[in-house]
């Protein structure tokens, strides 16, 4: 994890963090608030942290944590977010900070999906990561085997900004290029879909999502 603002909300979250480097600044800060610093904390200047990290500037802070246990939820309440084949970790990144946003904390992804640990996912999803759980799995299968409504994204279906959502379901967002896969697409029990009004042939994946969520929060 890179960069004082995604550090802190690490520092803040359950995650079990083993190492961290940031500048004199940032560590008094944080230690005037009273969080967790791990035994391993180290002072260093922006240009040893710019050299150790992956991006050409850091803003002074770099952490290392241990990863989450992978666990499916059986019957996760509420909106879950469910990603056929997201291909993009910037776009994986931005889905979880547009689920954080709406209060979604599970995300179910294909296994084509993006990395949930990529530098780019963690990165572009600016602290939500530590809020919000991303389970792979076979995704045909376990939708298919839901007893909630599941709710996919295509060009043509129910009118998002009329329809009304039953209060736990699953909302599939496909692929950037391809949209919803034949297999999940069978599975889908409603096909809604978000007015155009001009040319544009598709939206963006992350874009469409916080549309759907947007409608499905203020229509429930």
């Amino acid at each position: 994890m890179e960069g004082c603002k995604s550090v802190e909300e690490l520092l803040r979250s359950p995650f079990d963090v083993r190492w961290v480097a940031a500048d004199e600044v940032a560590l008094a800060r944080w230690r005037a608030q009273n969080l967790r610093l791990p035994a391993e904390t180290v002072a260093a200047t922006r240009d040893q942290l710019a050299d150790a990290g992956s991006y050409q500037t850091n803003d002074g802070a770099i952490a290392i944590a241990a990863m989450k246990p992978a666990r499916l939820p059986e019957a996760p309440d509420g909106i879950t977010l469910v990603l056929d084949d997201i291909r993009d970790p910037g776009n994986l990144g931005t889905l979880i900070r547009t689920a954080d946003w709406y209060g979604v904390t599970t995300i179910v992804a294909s296994a084509t999906t993006a990395d949930f640990y990529s530098p780019k996912t963690i990165q572009a999803s600016m602290g939500s990561f530590t809020r919000v759980s991303v389970y792979y799995t076979e995704l045909a299968l376990f939708l298919a085997a839901q007893r909630v409504p599941v709710y996919g994204t295509f060009l043509e279906g129910e009118n998002v900004q009329t329809f009304r959502p039953a209060s736990r379901c699953m909302v599939v967002i496909g692929n950037e290029a391809n949209g919803i896969s034949d297999a999940v697409a069978c599975t889908v029990t409603t096909r809604i879909t978000i007015p155009r009004f001009g040319a544009a042939e598709s939206l963006n994946a992350a874009i469409a999502a916080a549309v759907v969520l947007d409608n499905f929060k203020r229509l429930q």
